[in-house]
């Protein structure tokens, strides 16, 4: 209920921030001097081998992250390169590598996901430094690594920064915790490369830096039982239908699925809800319907009538035509030119 409290109040500017306001001062200043701290070498930061690319983003919560590190590793394949990923594995016990047969249990829902949509090595760690050691190691021909929401994580040198904004829930208020959502300031934004944005509203960029507009691209209803049955929403409409979702803000996958005509009992849950059998004992009855995050945690369970809609990352250039993998392409291509026009000279 307080986490439930707190996100009304991200999303507004009342009495409550008043009293908070004195807390996000203490937070900002804490926030500049661990920065600080790692800019003047007082914290170390290491770097890796081979490119570190960033998907982040400023505030807590969900927003689109998992979307865009699969359609960077899957463009990046495409490309000729061969992407590692790196996640702390939030919800998970262990630490290790992880594949598309892995638990989300054991090692978090979305790495699971990341494994199973990228098909790229992916391992989990607090420590995404340790991880990128490890998975280089297991990968040796691994020659960039995508870190999966690690743009506060200062301990990993990157060469390339994505941060996501989610519109309109992602910015709220555009206050710092706890007062609002945010846990870096919104000039953070001007130091990354690339700034996405989702969100199902007119897009005008945050500031002015290379920007996307990203766009949830649906595939088929999926069963949750064997991740390979479909079935149409046009069957779907006729069936009594629960949605469940345990997702940053459960709200936009409900939202989804109003647009697309269907009527159904909303069940929002806890992002990284650990589902078990009691939870849909009351459901008996009703066909439910997921968001593919929420399946890889239920596809153990049994369920009979259980679908999921999985999406894709659509993303547009704002005020230039350049695709997002050959921006990061040409970017780090840039560094390490550079990088060694500085060797020489030296």
């Amino acid at each position: 209920m307080l986490r439930i409290w707190f996100e009304q109040q991200w999303q507004i500017r009342g009495w409550a921030q008043c009293l908070l306001w004195p807390l996000s001062w203490l937070f900002a200043l804490l926030a500049c001097l661990r920065l600080a701290c790692y800019r003047m070498g007082v914290f170390s930061s290491q770097a890796m081998p081979v490119p570190v690319v960033v998907v982040g983003n400023l505030s807590v919560g969900g927003v689109g992250k998992t979307p865009v590190v699969i359609h960077l590793a899957q463009h990046l394949r495409a490309a000729g390169y061969a992407p590692g990923i790196l996640s702390r594995g939030y919800g998970g016990s262990a630490t290790g590598e992880v594949t598309a047969d892995s638990l989300p249990a054991t090692f978090g829902d979305e790495p699971v996901l990341i494994a199973r949509r990228s098909g790229c090595p992916v391992w989990v760690d607090a420590s995404r430094v340790a991880a990128g050691h490890a998975l280089l190691h297991a990968h040796p021909e691994i020659n960039i690594l995508i870190c999966d929401d690690g743009l506060q994580h200062y301990a990993l040198q990157r060469d390339f920064e994505i941060a996501v904004v989610q519109r309109p829930f992602g910015l709220g208020n555009r206050r710092l915790l706890p007062a609002g959502p945010l846990r870096e300031p919104l000039r953070r934004l001007q130091s990354v490369d690339v700034v996405i944005e989702s969100g199902e509203v007119p897009v005008t960029p945050v500031l002015e830096t290379v920007s996307y507009h990203m766009r949830l691209q649906q595939g088929a209803w999926t069963s949750v039982a064997d991740f390979l049955s479909e079935t149409s929403t046009a069957n779907l409409r006729a069936q009594p239908l629960v949605a469940i979702a345990g997702i940053g803000h459960p709200q936009r996958f409900f939202e989804l699925l109003s647009t697309l005509g269907l009527q159904f009992d909303r069940h929002p849950l806890a992002d990284h809800h650990h589902y078990t059998p009691a939870d849909f004992q009351a459901l008996i009855g009703k066909t439910l319907l997921m968001t593919e995050k929420d399946a890889v945690k239920c596809q153990h369970l049994g369920l009979s009538n259980a679908w999921f809609l999985p999406v894709s990352a659509e993303l547009r250039p704002i005020g230039h035509d350049q695709s997002l993998v050959n921006f990061v392409i040409a970017r780090l291509q840039q560094r390490t030119q550079h990088a060694k026009g500085s060797r020489n000279e030296s």
